[in-house]
């Protein structure tokens, strides 16, 4: 029973101290960042704060819907992962509206995070370009990589 209680006491403290760091979760943005875009009034170039927006993006397999969000200045959008040189998103105001295609190209480039995080693709080289104009009219590139997700990158003008 002494020797019992003895390997249990072990067993114990051997599982609490074998608990690694955060080592295994991908924390603090470190991550593949995403493209950020506002918004801007065509006519006066002031950004401007849009009631509603619906986003879509073509992974390479199909448009994958990104809901609708209102009263905003700004949306967070994933670009695409894999060996692409561009990315297609399609923006629209309304749920049944006119929708704009817009394609990002870029050039990517891979860096090492952690054992948990993996790998993640910075962009660089940004363009862009207008292929559907209604009721997008205009695209104006801002922060030419995405290193981060701080600053805008690209500017929709409306």
């Amino acid at each position: 029973m002494k020797y019992f209680k003895f390997l249990l006491l072990t067993f114990i403290l051997g599982m609490l101290c074998s608990c690694g760091g955060d080592d295994d979760i991908c924390e603090s943005g470190e991550g593949t960042p995403r493209i950020k875009l506002a918004f801007k009034n065509a006519a006066t170039d002031k950004e401007v704060t849009l009631d509603s927006l619906y986003v879509a993006v073509d992974y390479g397999s199909g448009k994958v819907q990104l809901g609708k969000l209102q009263k905003i200045t700004s949306r967070l959008v994933p670009l695409r992962v894999d060996d692409s040189p561009y990315t297609d998103v399609y923006v629209r105001l309304s749920d049944k509206g006119q929708e704009s295609k817009v394609r990002i190209s870029y050039t990517t480039k891979s860096i090492y995070v952690s054992p948990g995080c993996g790998v993640k693709k910075n962009y660089g080289n940004l363009s862009s370009e207008l292929l559907t104009p209604n009721p997008v009219m205009k695209v104006e590139v801002g922060q030419n990589n995405i290193e981060n997700e701080d600053k805008t990158n690209l500017y929709l003008l409306f």
